[in-house]
């Protein structure tokens, strides 16, 4: 089920808990660990490459990436999946965050296949994570958590895939 852009945003303010900025208070590192494994595991199995992964990233929100290389894409374009150590909160975008507007921009300019979006989409549900369109993470963040200083406009990307 597809969730409303006012529905996902109360979810990432029901998330956001400002004594815990770095991980929610009920984080298991081994089990998001295991479950970042598996998604690796299914995005190379998918994609029949080698992907590359940051994990269990310190002093960040995020818990890691995934890279699909671009010479496993249809459009030459790599594909970097994010993960959150949020709620199983993800991020799909061509090429890097903040590289296109979104990923309707990137399949807009020939950057991103939808059936290569639709297997990293189907890979993360199936996993249980929630996908979040990069648009409605760089809405101006509005919640109780004090960001860091370095961050000019705060975003709901900084919050719940920033450092600190």
């Amino acid at each position: 089920m597809t969730k409303s852009e006012s529905d996902l945003l109360t979810l990432l303010g029901e998330l956001d808990d400002p004594e815990w900025l770095e991980w929610p208070r009920d984080y298991n590192r081994s089990q998001m660990a295991a479950l970042f494994g598996e998604l690796v595991a299914r995005l190379e199995d998918d994609f029949t490459a080698r992907c590359t992964a940051e994990r269990d990233t310190q002093d960040s929100s995020e818990y890691g990436r995934v890279v699909v290389p671009a010479e496993a894409t249809v459009c030459g374009t790599r594909i970097v999946v994010c993960v959150s150590k949020f709620g199983s909160l993800a991020l799909i975008c061509a090429d890097n965050p903040g590289a296109f507007f979104g990923t309707e921009d990137a399949q807009a300019e020939g950057a991103l296949d939808a059936a290569d979006l639709a297997k990293a989409d189907r890979a993360l549900a199936d996993l249980g994570y929630l996908v979040l369109p990069e648009e409605l993470l760089e809405h101006d963040y509005d919640g109780p958590s004090q960001l860091p200083s370095h961050v000019q406009r705060p975003s709901w990307w900084h919050r719940f895939f920033g450092t600190f």
